[in-house]
């Protein structure tokens, strides 16, 4: 099953340590070098829907400066989701630069 771009780097943020919102943010950011922007509003969408589907869970929730944090772990299903689609995304890579070695344009 192939996952979304930026589903996939929401669970690779969650790899290591658990984060919260705006961590996930960051990290997602840093992790796609700036090509993935996630807003909060999807960002907590697509939270909500991995942790229906198993592949994230609560990890605890914090105060800080007046406001609630809630902080998010990657499960194991979640870990297993990511190295699938690791594999995937570079079995499709390889495949791709196997047919662009080869490749010479016409001229015209």
């Amino acid at each position: 099953m192939a996952i979304s771009e930026q589903v996939f780097f929401i669970l690779t943020a969650l790899v290591g340590e658990p984060r919260h919102g705006y961590g996930i943010v960051g990290e997602v950011a840093e992790l796609s070098e700036g090509r993935v922007k996630l807003k909060v509003g999807t960002l907590y969408g697509a939270l909500d829907r991995l942790t229906a589907d198993g592949l994230v869970e609560h990890d605890r929730e914090e105060v800080q400066q007046g406001r609630l944090r809630r902080y998010y772990r990657l499960t194991q299903a979640g870990a297993d989701a990511v190295a699938a689609e690791a594999t995937r995304q570079d079995a499709n890579a390889r495949a791709a630069t196997a047919r662009l070695r080869g490749w010479h344009p016409r001229r015209v």
